[in-house]
């Protein structure tokens, strides 16, 4: 069984990326930290329940990796594209346990396991060879947290809450049938597309607002 983890902006600078956030839903992101494998850093937000926002950015200063980066953030020409375009809220991220065996023979679409930290915290997380996002961001990246669990509990109480999370696609039927096959519980909203697109409504205390 799958169910949605998190949903992911991908930014150019962790200093952009946090404060669109601030300026969309009106909140201050609590820190996140470095992820060491990646040479990527992040910053968090709580989302209601054990659902969280991150925006995740290249470090500068921070040793490259041997391989490509998760998040397709190798790509930045792809990605200040993507951001000037509006398409900045560029993935989702599904839990589950057992990450080898929910992945089966669909290493093409979601990659391998690898272990991924920041601080103590220690999890797997399926890289593609690419670094690219599963079908573009329309299938999410799949993350398996260990018996420590999801880190969204601990998070700071910020008073949002996820409402809905859309998922636009040129291929939905496709999408679709992948979830089905890693056992995805209470999937987004999927809807046909000219090019993939997710959006996110977000409870906020000045009212609902619209992550795209």
């Amino acid at each position: 069984m799958t169910r949605l983890d998190h949903i992911a902006v991908v930014a150019p600078d962790l200093a952009s990326g946090t404060a669109w956030v601030r300026e969309t839903l009106g909140i201050a992101m609590a820190p996140g930290g470095s992820h060491p494998e990646m040479g990527t850093h992040n910053r968090l937000a709580r989302l209601g329940g054990d659902v969280f926002l991150e925006v995740i950015a290249v470090e500068p200063g921070a040793p490259p990796p041997a391989h490509r980066r998760w998040f397709g953030l190798d790509d930045i020409d792809a990605v200040e594209r993507d951001w000037r375009a509006g398409r900045r809220l560029r993935a989702w991220v599904a839990r589950c346990t057992g990450l080898a065996d929910t992945i089966g023979g669909r290493t093409a679409e979601f990659g391998s396991p690898m272990q991924i930290s920041r601080g103590d915290r220690r999890w797997l997380f399926g890289v593609r060879p690419d670094g690219a996002l599963p079908a573009d961001g329309a299938l999410p990246c799949l993350i398996d947290w260990g018996g420590r669990g999801t880190p969204a509990p601990a998070m700071p109480e910020l008073g949002l809450s996820l409402e809905g999370l859309v998922i636009e696609t040129p291929e939905p039927d496709r999408v679709r049938t992948t979830l089905d096959a890693i056992g995805m519980t209470d999937k987004p909203d999927i809807r046909r597309g000219a090019t993939v697109k997710l959006i996110a409504a977000v409870e906020t205390p000045a009212g609902v607002r619209l992550l795209t």
